[in-house]
């Protein structure tokens, strides 16, 4: 079993080798309370009404403007969770609101993170994204799908994609779709997946809003690099040691 710094068993080692081997895990329980809960929701509210002209998908890194986000970035319920996977050195990464609309919410075209964010990092394995559900998400609203195990194959090939349509410029241009899993989640659920497996989203074709928050973590021991796609960034030493120094880099 694997306990956390407060002494919590949250994953099994079972938990952690179903990780290990297939990049992803359902966490099927409630990850906060629900007044915490209620209260991330609050917020999440706001951004999308103060969103102006931006797509309701496209509420990237929320917590650079607002530190009411770090309540929850930092909690332990989520490092907890995250730690068995990432290691006692965690830093937080980035986050993300993620929207589809009732209706009209656009498709996330098959992807990798790693691939965003190809020349940032020294490393690109032990990245974990913690996607918590703040409604309801299934395949009528557009829930996640991974490809299991694809998280061993490094870098893919990518094309183009038309944005009208798609939450991205880009999408993997073979992707055995007989394979995906889908990540259908309660409010208050989440899933973790490794930053370099294959996933999507389908359109949400109902009348339900699907809304997720991702907070995405890294060791540590991995290096953010001084390139111009990271001038502006910022890091939080989430648990543990700044081993590479780059909270005083980029905070």
């Amino acid at each position: 079993m694997h306990q956390t710094q407060k002494g919590d068993v949250v994953l099994s080692n079972q938990d952690v080798d179903h990780f290990r081997t297939h990049g992803y895990y359902l966490y099927k329980k409630q990850l906060f309370s629900p007044d915490k809960l209620d209260r991330l929701e609050a917020i999440f509210k706001e951004h999308l009404a103060d969103k102006g002209d931006k797509l309701s998908d496209e509420l990237d890194t929320p917590h650079f403007r607002d530190p009411r986000l770090l309540e929850f970035l930092l909690a332990d319920e989520v490092l907890d969770l995250v730690e068995p996977l990432v290691g006692p050195d965690i830093a937080l990464w980035t986050s993300h609101f993620i929207s589809k609309d009732p209706y009209v919410g656009r498709e996330t075209p098959w992807h990798e993170d790693s691939a965003f964010w190809d020349g940032r990092l020294s490393e690109y394995d032990r990245i974990v994204t913690v996607w918590l559900a703040l409604g309801p998400s299934n395949r009528e609203n557009g829930c996640m799908r991974v490809i299991p195990g694809t998280h061993h194959n490094g870098f893919s090939s990518y094309r183009p994609t038309d944005q009208t349509v798609s939450t991205f410029h880009a999408e993997i241009v073979e992707v055995d779709e007989s394979a995906a899993v889908d990540f259908e989640l309660e409010r208050g659920e989440c899933s973790l997946h490794d930053g370099r497996i294959v996933h999507g989203a389908g359109p949400n074709s109902s009348s339900v809003r699907r809304t997720g928050y991702t907070m995405r973590y890294f060791p540590a021991s991995v290096r953010v690099l001084p390139v111009p796609q990271n001038e502006g960034w910022k890091i939080w030493l989430a648990r543990g040691r700044d081993l590479a120094g780059n909270v005083a880099a980029f905070s």
